[in-house]
């Protein structure tokens, strides 16, 4: 079961409070090979953990840049996976490189790829935040500020 804990406020009452907390853990398959969070070698705006295991690699499950980007991915183990699909990890790689999609529309473009990756939960946060899951909506859901959210997907 994989967690994205998050609060986010964009425009706190106080200066001394935050605008994100983030709690997450990745809990899927421990033995996969990964490289710990660091920032990207010739890409330093990116900072995150990159999977290493043959055909995922370059993927990450949580990452977040200097130019206010952040993204995360959930999952649910399920019995039947398209075992071609794209490893899930690069949507987040992904988003964290584009330079011209915000949360939203990426994650609209995601929407209509799903198929490709095995998608099933990912957050993606620049001005607004917004969450995909391919079983709760055929749409990506703006997150409203100020709340906390956690989730999970089985």
């Amino acid at each position: 079961m994989c967690i994205i804990f998050f609060k986010f406020d964009p425009r706190p009452a106080s200066k001394n409070a935050y605008r994100l907390i983030l709690a997450a853990n990745r809990d899927e398959i421990y033995n996969r090979p990964s490289k710990a969070a660091d920032f990207w070698g010739a890409n330093s705006e990116i900072l995150s953990g990159l999977d290493l295991e043959y055909g995922k690699e370059g993927g990450s499950w949580l990452g977040i840049s200097k130019r206010g980007k952040l993204a995360g991915i959930t999952n649910y183990m399920e019995a039947r996976l398209n075992p071609n699909a794209q490893g899930r990890g690069f949507l987040v790689s992904n988003y964290l490189m584009d330079k011209d999609l915000d949360s939203y529309s990426y994650l609209k473009k995601v929407s209509t790829e799903s198929h490709l990756y095995n998608v099933k939960g990912v957050v993606a946060k620049q001005d607004i935040v917004c969450y995909y899951g391919n079983r709760d909506s055929p749409e990506p859901i703006h997150l409203k500020p100020g709340l906390c959210f956690l989730i999970w997907l089985l």
